[in-house]
């Protein structure tokens, strides 16, 4: 069984739920995903890590740098630095607040990114995008180039479109219907 097998089955085993959901866009849905359960996990963090890592290393983009808005890309960005790191080609992680903090030097980002960084966006799960725009912002506005978006779970409800318009790539792992469709195949 490859490692991307193994993720596959630890996220439908701990992440997809199969019912009535309403999603942070307000959308209504049948399934709901909280990679959370996953990426928390220590398998999760060893598969995310070289599932992730070889998703960067196939693709034209090469970042110096992965984050994205806290909490759900702090532990893939971390687990893809980590394993970057074993492959003696280190990617640095760093995470954007959801707002400046109001105390110390005040910052939105935290992790060293510095300006003219080539930063790739990360998020678990992603349905329209626009948390992850946030983050664009923020990382643009300190000065770091992003060169695309990675997330774990792409729902195929608009994000790709979005970022397309904007000219930055998304890469994903997996289609929420891949997941789902293997959730109802194990019953």
């Amino acid at each position: 069984m490859t490692d991307y097998d193994r993720l596959t089955d630890l996220l439908v085993r701990r992440s997809v739920r199969i019912g009535d959901f309403t999603l942070a866009s307000g959308a209504k849905s049948d399934y709901y995903i909280d990679a959370r359960l996953t990426t928390m996990s220590a398998e999760g963090q060893l598969l995310i890590g070289q599932v992730a890592y070889g998703a960067i290393m196939d693709s034209d983009l090469h970042p110096t740098h992965v984050g994205g808005l806290t909490l759900g890309a702090d532990p893939i960005s971390y687990a893809i630095a980590h394993r970057s790191a074993l492959e003696g080609t280190p990617i640095d992680a760093f995470t954007v607040r959801k707002r400046a903090k109001e105390h110390g030097t005040g910052q939105r980002i935290e992790g060293g990114l510095p300006k003219g960084a080539r930063a790739l966006m990360i998020e678990d799960t992603m349905t329209t995008g626009r948390s992850t725009l946030s983050a664009v912002e923020a990382v643009r506005e300190h000065g770091a180039d992003v060169v695309g978006v990675l997330t774990v779970v792409d729902r195929s409800d608009g994000a790709a479109e979005v970022f397309a318009r904007m000219g930055i790539p998304l890469l994903h792992l997996f289609t929420g219907k891949q997941l789902v469709d293997a959730a109802r195949a194990s019953g």
